[in-house]
């Protein structure tokens, strides 16, 4: 009996060791705070093309998140959806990113009734761009959960890396607001 403990013991310690060790960090560098972000076009939950272009104007929350309704990933959206009239009120759009397809952002944005778009990376290309695609086994390629303010003129202003998602949405508000303040 003490025997079968210690393999159980060993094999689970080992399972970690192995687990942490075969996520890879996302591959190129994010752009840094300042700069310009990198611009994109891709379609939403209801097949409509979204630009970073059309945005000009409004403040952006771009947020990254590895799988469409999974347990982070929807507590995460759903947060963003419960708070959508004050992002709202200071003129903020939220747009949400996966490497998931299109059939799946729409059957994601109707069972969370989602009020903002969640577009489709297949190809990652964009998820490259801003340096969030990570990796498990170098098999299954996935977005880093990492979100980006974005200012009107299209400049990165804030960018969280390997976010929680449980409070992630009142985070992103308040640095929105403190950035808006004059002189801030």
């Amino acid at each position: 009996m003490m025997i079968i403990h210690r393999c159980l013991s060993l094999w689970a310690f080992t399972g970690l060791l192995i687990s942490a060790s075969l996520i890879g960090e996302a591959r190129a560098d994010s752009p840094k705070a300042g700069q310009l972000a990198p611009e994109f076009r891709l379609q939403d939950q209801t097949d409509k093309w979204v630009s970073l272009k059309e945005q000009r104007g409004r403040w952006v929350v771009l947020y990254f998140y590895p799988k469409d309704n999974t347990p982070g990933c929807t507590t995460q959206a759903c947060e963003f959806r419960d708070d959508i009239f004050a992002f709202r009120r200071v003129n903020a759009v939220i747009l949400g990113v996966s490497v998931d397809d299109i059939k799946s952002k729409k059957d994601f944005a109707k069972e969370h009734s989602l009020p903002f778009q969640v577009l489709a990376d297949p190809d990652k290309q964009v998820t490259k761009s801003y340096g969030v695609l990570t990796s498990m086994l170098g098999l299954v390629e996935f977005s880093r959960r990492d979100t980006f303010i974005i200012d009107p003129q299209g400049r990165i202003m804030r960018h969280w890396e390997k976010v929680d998602a449980k409070g992630h949405s009142k985070l992103v508000l308040a640095e929105l607001k403190k950035l808006q303040v004059p002189g801030a």
